[in-house]
This record gives structure tokens, C-alpha cells and sequence, in this order.
């Protein structure tokens, strides 16, 4: 896809934290809400390689979250799929931890503030004000002039104590001229750290529900007339020219459940423009794949859905078949871990695949990074990593790749 010389306006806004878990989720699922009341559709976007606040994003909005990440996709590309994406009235995007932090401690690359820059989108900045007063303006005062063009147009105030507390917050950050779009009491609900797909179907209803009603509560509390003129007056971004979609010439077997349900959408495009037929299927529930020339496991939880992934033998037994038989497989993530033997999670082991001669052992510490594989070899991906492991004509990696950032989609295909 290239850029036209044409341009294009997009309403657009970013809701930013001075650090993680300040409430950026369930605020910026209250600005949703808010802002359909009134009438808009929205096109929600998260910064960075997360897949458990879009699922909260996509149920406030009705449409699928998009993920915009400068690591994975590139400065470009991510300016580009933003664009091709934003289709409803107004765009909204929610931030990555604080809001300068990202790759290192250097440059902001990768941090929500360089995504704002590259999109020329104003960004409302989210403070905890529950341990402060005064001092918030000191922190807010950084913020905003951290950075030559910090983009920060609004401040919202969360968990305040009081009415007292709210006035010597607000008197603080007067001399800053930056208008308090919001202010929210510290005995809001906020949202669970779950992804929607690895809850029970019976359990999903109620926790939407909860998602509505805390979203509802919170948009009570901030000034959505006065946000969405922030999100209209912006400047216009370059329209893109729509890629050329390659005639089908193969088909794709997409693994899509509770158990793994972390894809980027534009991975799944970009298997389409290059000509692939994409059908799904389920680990837990189906006994079949459907007939294919690749088979796409992408990432999740099996860990949390070991059990259902274990007792559907038929299906475990087909994948290693298939790959014996030397079927294309990628996998990625919790896909690798589905391949291996087992995988211990907690005081629990759960049988899996067996490709690989390997387990998987969940540790508590969680950890999150960017990673740059090194080529070693040539496989279905184009080169293998250091960090993957390979059988037969399947390919398999702890990372995600980002198809549109090179040729990954084409090289699987051919």
C-alpha cells in the first residue's frame, strides 16, 4: 500500500496513562460509550502487541480493535493500516503504559507518544491522582513539557478522593491551561485483566454486561460534548492506495477459539490479498481440519484451556499426523506451546500435541518484550529463528510476526 497525494480527515483521539494501570482501559471504554451515545460509530485501536484490552474495546465499540505497533509494523505501515482501517466516524486509540515509554530509555520509539506524532493525534493524558493534591501538577507539568510536542490537548483525573480533593487537584493544574475533561472517583469499578475470549460463554454475557455498566458509570463522569470537538479538529492524514489482492490459489486453516484467538487482524488480510482462502477451525471443539495447505496456529492461553485442548484427542492426533505428512504448518506463541508435548501450569500438566519433543512450563513471572530474531535457516517462513523450533514442514515460534513488515504472508503461500 502506498500513500496518495490526496488526504483525508480523520476524527481521531488518544487516551494515554502517566504509567500503567492508571485506568486507561476502562476510561477509554467510558469515552467509547460516551461518544455511541451521541450518535458515532468508532474504530478502536490499541498501541503495542497487547490482545486482552482490545477484546474490552471491541465489546464497548461493536467493531474488531485494531493493534498499531511502530516495532512490529514500522512507521509507515502502521500510519497506513490506521488509515485503511478508520472507516467509522471517529477513531479511537488507547495507549501503551506511560506515555513516553517504549522501546528504551533513550528515544520514545514505539511509546504512545511516537504513535501520536506519526498520526498528528491529540492525546488526552489519564493521572492517578489518589496519593496526591498539588503535586499532580508537577507530574502533569512534565508531561506535557517532556517532549518538544507532547500532543497532550486534556488531562482526566482518576480516583479521586472527594469533592475536597477534586477542587485542590483542579486548583493545581490551573496555571497549566490544559482543561480537565474528567473527573473519577476512586470507588469506580474498573475493568478485569481478562481477555473476553478465554471466559466461559455462559460466564461472557455477564462481564459484558459489567463492562457496559462500568463504561456507562465513568462516561457520566467526563465531558464527551467537549471530547469529541477535540477529536474533530485535527489535521488531515494522507489517503493510502488499497493493495492488490492476488487471485486465491491456496487455502489456510486458521485455528480461531477461546483457546487461541490472538491474531492481528492485518496478518489475516494479508493471507487474503495474497491469494489464500481462509477457513477456521476449532482445537477444543472440532474433530476435523478443514482440508488445507496451511495450517495457522496463532496465540492464546492454552494453559488456561489445557484441559478442553487435552481431552479433544481426535484433533491432537490429526495435527501431528498432518505435520507428519508433511502439511505446512505456522504457529506462533501459544501455538508452540500447543505443538510441544505438554504444558505444566501450575500444579497441573495437560497432554498436548507432541510434534516437538519438548513441554512447556508456565512460570508466574509474565514477561513482554520486543525480540529481533536471527535468520539460521530457510523454512516456511522464510528463515527460522533462534527462538523457534522446527519439524517436518512446520515452523513454530514463541514471537509473533507482523506479516505486513516483510514478506512473511507471500513466503508462507509459495
Amino acid at each position: 500500500m502506498k500513500f496518495l497525494d490526496k488526504e483525508l480527515k480523520i476524527p481521531r483521539l488518544i487516551i494515554a496513562g502517566a504509567t500503567s494501570g492508571v485506568g486507561k482501559t476502562s476510561i477509554t471504554s467510558a469515552i467509547i460509550h460516551g461518544i455511541k451515545k451521541r450518535g458515532y460509530t468508532i474504530q478502536p485501536f490499541k498501541v503495542g502487541p497487547d490482545y486482552i484490552d482490545p477484546s474490552y474495546l471491541s465489546s464497548i465499540s461493536k467493531n474488531d480493535a485494531k493493534n498499531l505497533d511502530v516495532w512490529l509494523m514500522g512507521e509507515n505501515e502502521l500510519v497506513q493500516s490506521f488509515v485503511k482501517n478508520s472507516a467509522s466516524n471517529i477513531s479511537i486509540i488507547e495507549g501503551v503504559m506511560g506515555y513516553y515509554d517504549g522501546f528504551g530509555g533513550k528515544t520514545n520509539y514505539a511509546s504512545t507518544h511516537h504513535v501520536a506524532s506519526l498520526l498528528k493525534a491529540p492525546t488526552i493524558l489519564v493521572l492517578d491522582a489518589s496519593k496526591t493534591a498539588r503535586s499532580i501538577a508537577a507530574t502533569a507539568l512534565g508531561f506535557a513539557k517532556f517532549h518538544r510536542n507532547s500532543r497532550i490537548v486534556g488531562i482526566i483525573l482518576n480516583k479521586i478522593g472527594s469533592s475536597k480533593h477534586e477542587r485542590m487537584c483542579q486548583q493545581a493544574l490551573v496555571n497549566l491551561r490544559l482543561p480537565i475533561l474528567g473527573s473519577i472517583l476512586k470507588n469506580s469499578e474498573s475493568m478485569e485483566s481478562r481477555h473476553l475470549g478465554l471466559i466461559p460463554v455462559k460466564e461472557q454475557k455477564s462481564l459484558q454486561n459489567k463492562i457496559r455498566k462500568v463504561s456507562r458509570e465513568i462516561s457520566d463522569n467526563l465531558d464527551i460534548d467537549k471530547i469529541i470537538q477535540i477529536c474533530k479538529n485535527v489535521p488531515q492524514l494522507p489517503m493510502t492506495r488499497p493493495k492488490k489482492f492476488r487471485k486465491s490459489t491456496a487455502t489456510v486453516s486458521v485455528a480461531l477459539d477461546s483457546s487461541f484467538n490472538f491474531y492481528y487482524h492485518d496478518n489475516l488480510e494479508a493471507l487474503r490479498r495474497e491469494g489464500a482462502r481462509l477457513k477456521f477451525f476449532s482445537p477444543i471443539s472440532d474433530k476435523k481440519i478443514p482440508t488445507c495447505d496451511l495450517i495457522y496456529i496463532g496465540g492464546g492461553f492454552p494453559e488456561v484451556l489445557g484441559q478442553s485442548l487435552e481431552r479433544n484427542t481426535a484433533m491432537r492426533r490429526l495435527i501431528k499426523k498432518r505435520a507428519e505428512e508433511g502439511t505446512s504448518i505456522y504457529a506462533e506463541c501459544g501455538g508452540l506451546m500447543y505443538l510441544t508435548k505438554s504444558i505444566i501450569f501450575g500444579k497441573m500438566k495437560y497432554k498436548m500435541v507432541g510434534l516437538f519433543d519438548a513441554e512447556t512450563l508456565m512460570t508466574k513471572k509474565m514477561t513482554l518484550n520486543y525480540t529481533e530474531g536471527r535468520v539460521s535457516s530457510n523454512c516456511i517462513v522464510s528463515a527460522r529463528k533462534r527462538d523457534g523450533l522446527s519439524e517436518y514442514n512446520t515452523v513454530a515460534s514463541y514471537c509473533h510476526l507482523y506479516f505486513d513488515s516483510a514478506k512473511y504472508a507471500s513466503n508462507l503461500l509459495n
